[in-house]
């Protein structure tokens, strides 16, 4: 099956492209800031963003239809000559129909009563945008970041900022007691959690908060695909966060693209 060509033109070759979505290995965090990789203005910048989106569209495309999302991102990254960053950012901003149509069912806009958050889903997007790092704007209309624990988390420059902004405005828009859910096996979760709890919120270190927030009851925060294809209500606590961030290094993606609604395959007819 091919994707059918589009008003968009090939892109340029890229020698830093890899052919596979095979994640690297991974470098110990020594960073004090969650800031913008080397190279993400070139890679992220307006001359690849059309790519980007268009990429973006084309995965969610495959994904509506059933396709694995391995081979998917593999033939989508080929075609577009993707280096593995960019192959990352366009999985993180795809979705399917399907999966959009349930997290826009689920979605709160203003939430009273007590939230239960993803902690560090959260807190790694706020301290990426208060720290120049690139913030994705998904199809689902989230914001996520780029960065990843890896079992390891390290507090940054940014954290206590990112802390302070959510009780600021947690504070203003009314919402009651927070409860923070961390990752028992990441380490450092002790050290965020107490930080957590200074600010006057709930912090609990669990073995799976996935597992927990994808259960009824109060209604949660995150941008992790997984659960909000699982969960109850949600609020999308991260880009109301982020949208108080003068100057963030935004990467929109795919949260203005409209439902595919089963038509012909972008850009063209069917694949």
């Amino acid at each position: 099956m091919g994707i059918a060509r589009g008003a968009i033109a090939d892109p340029p070759l890229n020698p830093d492209a890899r052919p596979t979505s095979r994640e690297a290995q991974p470098l110990p965090d020594t960073r004090k800031h969650r800031g913008a990789g080397p190279r993400d203005h070139e890679w992220f910048g307006p001359e690849a963003r059309p790519y980007l989106i268009a990429a973006t569209s084309d995965l969610s495309w495959l994904l509506t239809r059933g396709y694995a999302e391995p081979s998917s991102l593999k033939l989508v990254g080929d075609r577009y000559r993707l280096v593995e960053r960019q192959r990352v950012a366009v999985l993180r901003s795809a979705c399917s129909d399907q999966s959009l149509a349930r997290r826009h069912a689920n979605r709160i806009v203003a939430p009273r009563g007590p939230l239960r958050i993803d902690g560090f889903n959260l807190i790694l997007t706020l301290e990426s945008a208060l720290g120049g790092g690139i913030v994705l704007g998904g199809r689902d209309g989230c914001f996520r970041d780029l960065a990843s624990v890896h079992g390891t988390y390290r507090r940054v420059e940014e954290t206590q900022a990112a802390l302070d902004l959510a009780g600021r405005f947690l504070t203003e828009w009314g919402i009651g007691a927070c409860t923070w859910y961390l990752d028992a096996p990441v380490s450092n979760s002790g050290r965020l959690a107490a930080m957590i709890r200074a600010m006057g919120w709930e912090a609990a270190i669990v073995p799976d908060p996935d597992s927990i927030l994808s259960q009824p009851g109060a209604p949660i925060t995150t941008a992790d695909s997984g659960i909000l294809d699982r969960c109850g209500p949600w609020l999308n606590l991260a880009r109301l966060l982020v949208d108080q961030v003068p100057g963030a290094f935004v990467v929109d993606l795919g949260s203005l693209q409209p439902y595919h609604q089963g038509g012909p395959a972008p850009g063209g007819g069917e694949g």
